[in-house]
């Protein structure tokens, strides 16, 4: 049983929630498939900055891609074209997996 860890940038949310709703499901809409998905969101490329009281003094930076993180089980989906590569283990791993 091999597993093979993978990160990914899309254009949206919805993108990735589509490409997700595409893996196997049972008949109820839950996953019958045994990989793990993590959602990372629009990262942070630049920490914003905050007042004493919490006011913003500068907006944080986000990345204009929707970003997860995948260990398949056995056989990746075919999703290469959002396939990215990064040095180490970026901002996620999964617990006893290095990215790199």
């Amino acid at each position: 049983m091999a597993h093979i860890f993978k990160k990914y940038e899309l254009d949206s949310q919805e993108l990735a929630d589509s490409l997700i709703a595409a893996l196997p499901h049972d008949e109820e809409g839950n996953p019958s498939h045994s990989h793990t998905i993590v959602k990372l969101g629009f990262l942070t490329l630049e920490a914003g900055e905050y007042g004493e009281e919490g006011n913003v003094i500068k907006e944080p930076v986000l990345s204009d891609k929707y970003s997860i993180d995948v260990l398949w089980k056995d056989e990746a989906a075919e999703w290469s074209q959002y396939e990215i590569q990064v040095e180490g283990n970026g901002v996620h791993t999964f617990a006893g997996w290095s990215f790199s």
